[in-house]
């Protein structure tokens, strides 16, 4: 083994396909790769996306399994033991991050393939090739790697353009933090979440997707209040799963997920969803790591066009004590989590102070607007 060398590593899904329609070539697709397949999906996604669909795949040979609402341990054993039991060859994720989640570790760990139908837009967690692990309470509690990035990740611009608008604006807080943290992998030479250190693609991506995220964003949103499929949401919804995804795997998380991670300890933040507090760490990381003042100034205001959270408030941290931040800024100062790959040493005191430097800027904005 060679000591000390350099490494650079970027992964990508195996294929994106984006376009309307696509979800009656998921029965195809799955048979391309296995005789026998699992379907993982919600109660509401089965009936209101693949019941309609339900001409696409034969149920003789294809089962949906419903999802029980949490990726966690006893979740992820529970799927594995219903894929054994059908001899499923291949699994597909259909819904949101946590299903999309639970579906590429339990193929991980049958070694067999997964396809990526996500539902909805709202993290860039359907190209990567890890995923987040949960208490039953919904607590964060570790990241899995799995060996290999999904072999296909289908975004049907029909099903997307029905979900919610605040799902979509979701994503865009999730990818909002691909670049600040890419950029602060890059300047403290931090390992990417394949291992390596970013390649310029991967650092090239992480920039085009908050680039087209200020340039799209906003009109993506009302395009999809109207449900109308625009050239914004597809820029959008491209945006949000297929550039953050390499993005962030290909060159880093840093302070935003890991303060993330240290709020999803507060219970009165259960409510509100992954991007949206990652948006909230992305404006307390660049306090954190003295941002310049344009820059904040074009982030918060984003954020308050778009309706991302720039307050504790926005997140159900309102009535907070110091003592109650204090412990999330403790979480996200855990020696194994991404806010070491900021420069410099990081304490819980110094989250705690950019949190609350965070929520008093975001609140004079929404004063002075």
């Amino acid at each position: 083994m060679i000591e000390n060398r350099v490494v650079y590593k970027s992964v990508f899904p195996g294929k994106f396909i984006q376009g309307e329609g696509l979800i009656a070539e998921l029965g195809e697709m799955m048979n391309s790769f296995g005789e026998k397949g699992l379907i993982l999906a919600s109660s509401t996604v089965k009936r209101k996306v693949l019941d309609k669909y339900s001409a696409g795949y034969s149920k003789s040979n294809i089962n949906i399994e419903k999802f029980k609402g949490e990726c966690s341990e006893k979740e992820i054993n529970r799927v594995m033991q219903t894929a054994m039991r059908n001899n499923a060859g291949i699994i597909a994720g259909a819904g949101g991050g946590k299903v999309i989640d639970t579906a590429k570790i339990v193929a991980d760990r049958l070694n067999i393939p997964v396809i990526i139908v996500p539902t909805i837009a709202s993290t860039d967690a359907p190209c990567s090739g890890c995923a987040v692990i949960y208490t039953d309470d919904g607590v964060f509690e570790s990241v899995a790697y799995q060996k290999m990035n999904p072999q296909v990740v289908l975004a049907d611009m029909n099903v997307i353009a029905e979900a919610p608008v605040r799902f979509l604006v979701a994503g865009m807080g999730d990818a909002l933090a691909t670049w600040f943290e890419a950029r602060s992998c890059e300047r403290s030479k931090s390992k990417n979440e394949c291992g390596g250190l970013s390649s310029m693609a991967g650092l090239a991506l992480a920039k085009l997707c908050y680039d087209m995220i200020l340039e799209h964003g906003v009109a993506a949103k009302q395009d999809c209040q109207n449900k109308t499929i625009t050239s914004a949401l597809y820029r959008i919804v491209e945006a949000n799963i297929l550039l953050s995804g390499i993005g962030f795997e290909s060159s880093g998380l840093a302070a935003a997920h890991a303060i993330h991670n240290g709020l999803s300890t507060l219970e009165e933040t259960h409510a509100y969803y992954h991007g949206e507090k990652v948006a909230f760490g992305t404006l307390a990381g660049l306090h954190l790591t003295g941002a310049p003042t344009d820059e904040m100034d074009t982030v918060y205001s984003f954020c308050i066009e778009t309706g991302l959270p720039v307050t504790l408030s926005d997140i159900g941290l309102g009535n907070a004590t110091k003592e109650e931040l204090m412990k999330a800024a403790e979480k996200a100062c855990a020696p194994q989590d991404s806010i070491h790959h900021e420069v410099g040493n990081i304490t819980p005191g110094m989250v705690l102070n950019a949190m609350i430097d965070a929520d008093e800027t975001g609140r004079m904005k929404i004063k002075n607007k």
